[in-house]
């Protein structure tokens, strides 16, 4: 499997999810820079976190118009795996790819901590190796982390198993529905604000995070597979 992991101005976790990539799953990963327009050959794109331009008019708004996401928004129609963390959660919102917005934490203060999630959909192509309402324990570090829908989105989200993961116990940002991360209806688009990069390593205090990463290179092998053997 080969990886994409692209990089805007103000990125700062494009490093932890390239070695997550490279280290944890021992698969080849590249950088790809803001200003590419082609995609072709990565069979995964990864949106890492940071303070895309400055987090300028608002965290994500202007990565949605770089020159990579037409190539972004593509890979996702075609079916490939597509992961934003944090500030990538924030620029798929933006980019129109997953539903709802992001606002300011409930306390407008920056959160920075290792915090409980509930890994509530276990069947998708990102969560095939947790079990359902497993608690696992991933970093945050957000001052915009609060999602927002209105209620009929949230009832869809529901109503389509697109809620993956929701904030256990203490709700740090006031996200609705305690959510903190959601996939698109297809499938293989996935936001979370936790940086299950930053816990894919026991080295890091918790390794849960690599199993994400780990679910989505089994799905590429089994869909390689399934395509050698059609």
């Amino acid at each position: 499997m080969k990886t994409a992991v692209i990089v805007f101005p103000g990125s700062n976790c494009d490093q932890d999810m390239y070695y997550a990539i490279k280290d944890g799953l021992g698969e080849e990963v590249d950088y790809v820079w803001h200003a590419e327009t082609s995609l072709d050959g990565f069979d995964a794109v990864m949106i890492p976190g940071g303070f895309s331009y400055g987090d300028y008019l608002r965290s994500g708004a202007i990565a949605r118009f770089a020159g990579i996401m037409p190539a972004v928004i593509e890979a996702a129609k075609a079916g490939k795996p597509v992961l934003g963390v944090c500030n990538g959660f924030q620029i798929l919102l933006e980019a129109g790819l997953l539903p709802g917005a992001m606002l300011k934490n409930k306390h407008l203060k920056f959160i920075c901590e290792t915090v409980n999630l509930k890994a509530e959909n276990s069947e998708t192509l990102f969560t095939s190796l947790y079990k359902k309402d497993e608690i696992i324990h991933i970093p945050i570090a957000h001052g915009e982390g609060n999602y927002y829908c209105d209620d009929q989105t949230l009832q869809e989200l529901k109503d389509n198993h697109q809620i993956v993961f929701t904030y256990d116990g203490e709700n740090p940002n006031g996200s609705r529905a305690n959510i903190a991360g959601i996939i698109n209806k297809a499938g293989n688009v996935l936001g979370m604000m936790p940086h299950p990069e930053r816990a894919a390593d026991a080295l890091l205090g918790s390794d849960d995070g690599l199993r994400l990463f780990q679910s989505i290179l089994n799905h590429w092998r089994e869909s390689a597979h399934a395509a050698y053997t059609s």
